[in-house]
């Protein structure tokens, strides 16, 4: 049960809020310059598993490659990859792409103005929707992320456990009746601000908090137990072996398919190794499967050569559900053959999009 504050209560809140942000917030930040739900769009997106620093020249390069939506809507493929390249995840650019697409073909370039309606578009969910409506188009819906669950949960002491699905409307009913309803984009960026310093997730400093005072956590020393969220099940582990294979006309490199993660970039093949693991019967050794590699590469490959294991441990990458562990075998061969894939120049890879593991694994080469 949420104790509820008394309007009064609400109102000073709001004005204590708002003067601090206007003195401390961030208002130097790229993206808060100016109202453009573009602008706020590509940096909330971007800003999803990413820290503010870190997302500053991504964002500008970003900007300076599509100025416009309509650039974006238009752009090639690999270039839109390209520019995304470091950020991980890239199933949200793709998802930018096709609501760019949206917002040109169906909406006649003009954004919707409205959280609903901003939610119909391609990778837009309900925080990122509250996010552009409350900054660009001043429409008085709490954004409610990570920062905000902290916040919220920590001001009124809230125990429901905010990995549970069910729990974002809760605290979304609760920042309706706090939200200033006339400076609504600048509360929900200043309860951004005050989530990422003085209501940080560890190293929190609520004593010099210009909030202390509403945070009834705070007040009786439970800070540490808020917000309550259960453990999310640890990634599940995927092994594979990479395969370097170098000829006179550079690396052997293949286009992933459409479907699946990573869909379409172009990498080094890579061979899972659950056919080996959960063989009991056969009992591999890790010089078996690699023989046994040997032979899958000659036939999916036409390319006869002995592997070798690079030395050292396993590239490690963890996505979402899946911990990737990647063993890099390499091989030089003078016949350039193919039967798929293609040999490529080190010039011409460092012009494709590199997911993050296949960067990874230049790094071992190294």
């Amino acid at each position: 049960m949420i104790e509820m504050w008394d309007d009064d209560k609400i109102n000073a809140f709001q004005a204590t809020l708002l003067t601090w942000y206007d003195q401390e917030g961030r208002a130097t930040l790229p993206w808060r310059r100016d109202r453009e739900p573009y602008h706020i769009w590509v940096s909330e997106i971007m800003l999803q598993q990413t820290q503010v620093q870190t997302v500053i020249p991504y964002f500008e390069r970003f900007m300076a490659t599509f100025p416009t939506i309509a650039d974006l809507a238009a752009a090639p493929e690999q270039l839109l990859l390209k520019t995304w390249e470091g950020l991980g995840y890239y199933s949200r650019v793709r998802n930018m792409q096709k609501a760019a697409q949206q917002i040109i073909d169906d909406y006649a370039g003009i954004w919707p103005d409205n959280m609903q309606d901003l939610q119909k578009l391609s990778g837009i969910g309900p925080y990122t929707a509250a996010a552009i409506a409350s900054i660009a188009f001043n429409e008085p819906v709490p954004a409610i992320d990570g920062n905000a669950f902290r916040v919220f949960a920590r001001l009124f002491k809230i125990d429901a456990d905010i990995a549970q699905p069910k729990t974002r409307k809760i605290f979304f009913e609760l920042g309706q009746k706090i939200i200033d309803k006339k400076r609504p984009g600048d509360f929900n960026q200043a309860i951004m601000d005050l989530g990422s310093s003085y209501m940080s997730a560890k190293n929190y400093d609520s004593e010099h908090s210009p909030v202390k005072a509403f945070n009834a956590a705070y007040l009786d020393g439970t800070e540490e137990f808020y917000p309550v969220k259960t453990k999310a099940p640890k990634p599940k582990p995927v092994t594979y072996f990479a395969v370097a294979i170098k000829s006179p006309a550079g690396y052997l490199w293949e286009q992933r398919p459409a479907n699946g993660l990573l869909g379409n970039f172009w990498m080094m093949p890579l061979y899972p190794l659950t056919d080996f693991i959960t063989d009991t019967d056969a009992n591999w050794t890790e010089e078996e499967m690699i023989q046994a590699t040997q032979k899958r590469l000659a036939t999916d490959y036409g390319i006869v050569a002995e592997l070798k294991r690079v030395p050292g441990r396993p590239v490690t990458h963890v996505y979402t559900h899946l911990k990737w562990t990647v063993t890099i075998l390499t091989a030089e061969v003078d016949d350039q053959t193919l039967r798929r894939g293609q040999w490529q120049s080190m010039a011409a890879i460092q012009k494709d999009p590199q997911p993050k593991i296949q960067e990874k694994i230049w790094q071992r080469l190294k």
